[in-house]
């Protein structure tokens, strides 16, 4: 069993569906309008599974991740640093130190930095190689 499940497109997408449909409200609803918003900000990220979770790739980097947990949701940027560096911007939510945890959708302008911080240091490690 991979960790990481990429199809081309469609199947990818249905992962993507059936985990969201899996969840019960009000996570279900805030996972869908969460999945939206990344999509409006970056129409050209992959849907996909990885570790288990949606996330969203830009060529093969995962820019950002969605989860359903217990008591509310989780954004994953895949970075350790991304968090640290918008801390600012966050003092306001619950984090660990790899997951910002909400319960009601967070703003566009929000997520649009985090993914934004994301794909920036996407873009310097390619550019170290």
């Amino acid at each position: 069993f991979p960790v990481t499940i990429w199809g081309l497109g469609l199947m990818s997408k249905r992962e993507v569906d059936s985990y969201i449909a899996r969840q019960s409200e009000p996570n279900k609803s805030n996972l869908k309008q969460m999945r939206k918003l990344i999509l409006e900000i970056e129409p050209s990220l992959k849907q996909g599974i990885s570790y288990g979770i949606p996330a969203f790739k830009l060529d093969k980097d995962v820019v950002c991740g969605i989860a359903a947990r217990k008591n509310g949701c989780s954004f994953y940027p895949f970075s350790g640093s991304v968090l640290a560096a918008l801390r600012v911007d966050l003092v306001k939510y619950k984090q660990t130190k790899s997951a910002l945890h909400f319960d009601s959708p967070l703003p566009k302008t929000l997520v649009r930095k985090l993914m934004t911080q994301r794909m920036v240091q996407i873009m310097v490690k390619k550019k170290r190689k």
